[in-house]
This record gives C-alpha cells, structure tokens and sequence, in this order.
C-alpha cells in the first residue's frame, strides 16, 4: 500500500517496554497522518510486543480483531507482590518463592475456564472512570471477578525466585494477575517484571513493524499497513466465500444474501461468522448468522471517489 493510496487498513506494530499504548499509537497517527486509528487491545507500559492496530476506514472491523485470543512470554518474580502487580509499583506483601515442584502443580490449577479478578491499576471503567485513575485518587475499588479461558500454561524456565512463561488465554485475561493468583496458591507472593505480548489470535510479533526503531517512521508505517482480506480473516479464524458481479452489488446494497451455499465447510456445526470478499480480494462484509436467518455486522464503505 502507497501513501498515495491513503491511510486505511491494519497494521502489526512491535510496541516497546516504556512507551504506552497511546504514546505509540499517537506515534502512528503522526506518521500516517491519520486520526483514525483503533488498537485491538493495552499493553501496560512495562510491557512490550504486539498491538493490531485498524486505521481509516478499516476501524470499524475492531469487534472481529479485539475478540481474539493472545499469546503472551513473561517473566514473573517471586516473593513480593506489588500494588500494581508489576515492577513499577510499592510491595505489599512478601512470602518465600515456591519449590519447583509446587509451582508446577499450582500452574495446572490455571488452565481451562478461571475466575479471574483484574487488577485495580488497569484500564477498566469503573462507574465511569478507569480503575487505576480511581486507586490513584484514594477511592477503594472493587473489582468484580470474570471469568477467563487459559488454554496454555507452560514453564519455561525457573531458578527459584524467578520464572519465565508462555501464556495463550482468551481476550480479558490479565498476565499481572496471573502471576499474582499463581503465587497465592503456591502460598508464595509475586509480580510481573516483564512482558511481551508474541500474537494476537494467528498474528505474530515477529511481522510486527518497531515503528521506534525505524529511520523513516513515515515510509515504514505505510510500507507495513496491509488491506484487510482473507489472509486477514484466516488469521483471526473466520471462514470466508468470495462473490463477484451481481452479488457483489446486492451485498453493497444491504441486501438479503445466503452464504452457506457458497461455502464448503467440512466441519460440524456451521460457522456463525463469515466474511465475504469481494472481487479485488478484500473485505466487503461480514455477516452473522441469527436465529433464522443471515444478517450483516459489517459492510464495508463505498469506494472514497476524489
């Protein structure tokens, strides 16, 4: 994608340790030239890795990239819990780290369907307000639990006070508290001292862009921007039919469309998520099925003409 060809589509963008998200998405927008920009989930500042990030036109496909579930490397330190549960904050509580063999049997605790409470330095609204701007002022937030899905656990390294992990859980789920929740259980207290998010439903960090890095910031954010198309939708796991001519304009339209007769799908039960491509390959629509019939989330803008 030229700059000519405006600032529209997604983008895999490497965020550094010590910048936060907005910082290096308003970095991005200077590049692009763009106000438009949507990413597909906060990384704390300590953190680092991956954002998906949606820009122009394109950000209104946020729902079906935000839904995903990512995969996550970090380090978490045992002995002290803090109050941000990472390594910028005050300790709290401080417990002896856990034997090898205790960490591991607690980590097996973790995997499947959890109940998980956030941190209350996060990004959460709360009555209106983020969590972390509420505990900052004084005020006692509390933190309604919600469940989580962890479908990886696994022990990378560990040398007694500190271990090394890979994480890949549903949307929603927080490292920070992971680690916080894992320790409790080894009768141990801990945070989170690195992090870096690797990929983001079938999106790796290792195509991601380090637009900090760059020596044109502005080359490299258009150079990386992609159109969303079925690759795209491969990626988050959406099946999806192609139509051309006739169909194409009835889709445009809004019109009623049926796309399981377009579709050959071998598994058992049909999808409820199809995206449809157009003729040139990218996006046109994405649709939903309900109760009764198909019905469209999204479609995509008409051409910009000028």
């Amino acid at each position: 994608m030229t700059q000519a060809a405006g600032a529209d589509g997604y983008l895999l963008l490497d965020k550094r340790a010590g910048l936060t998200s907005f910082d290096s998405l308003s970095a991005l927008k200077r590049a692009l030239s763009t106000r438009r920009i949507g990413h597909t989930g906060t990384l704390d500042k300590f953190a680092e890795g991956l954002l998906v990030v949606l820009v122009g036109r394109s950000t209104r496909l946020v729902p079906w990239f935000s839904a995903c579930g990512k995969e996550y490397e970090g380090t978490i330190s045992f002995g002290d819990e803090t109050d941000t549960l990472d390594p910028e904050g005050t300790v709290v509580a401080s417990a002896p780290p856990p034997s090898p063999e205790d960490l591991k049997k607690a980590m097996a605790l973790f995997i499947g369907v959890i109940s998980q409470v956030p941190p209350v330095y996060s990004a959460i609204h709360v009555d209106g307000r983020r969590a972390h701007e509420l505990t900052r002022s004084g005020v006692v937030v509390d933190m309604p639990s919600r469940q989580v899905v962890v479908e990886t656990f696994e022990l990378l390294s560990y040398d007694g006070s500190r271990a090394t992990v890979r994480v890949r859980c549903s949307k929603g789920t927080y490292i920070r508290s992971l680690a916080r929740d894992l320790a409790l259980a080894c009768a141990s207290r801990a945070h989170l001292i690195s992090l870096r998010r690797t990929a983001v439903a079938g999106f790796s960090v290792l195509d991601a862009l380090d637009l900090a890095g760059a020596d044109d910031p502005v080359a490299a954010a258009f150079a990386a921007l992609k159109r969303p198309d079925g690759d795209a939708l491969a990626a988050l796991g959406i099946a999806s039919v192609s139509v051309d001519g006739a169909d194409s304009r009835l889709i445009r339209d809004g019109r009623p469309f049926d796309p399981e007769s377009r579709l050959a799908q071998a598994t058992d039960p049909f999808p409820s998520t199809i995206g449809i491509l157009g003729e040139d390959g990218g996006i046109l629509a994405v649709m939903e099925k309900g109760a009764d019939r198909w019905r469209y989330a999204y479609v995509a803008p008409r051409p910009e003409v000028g």
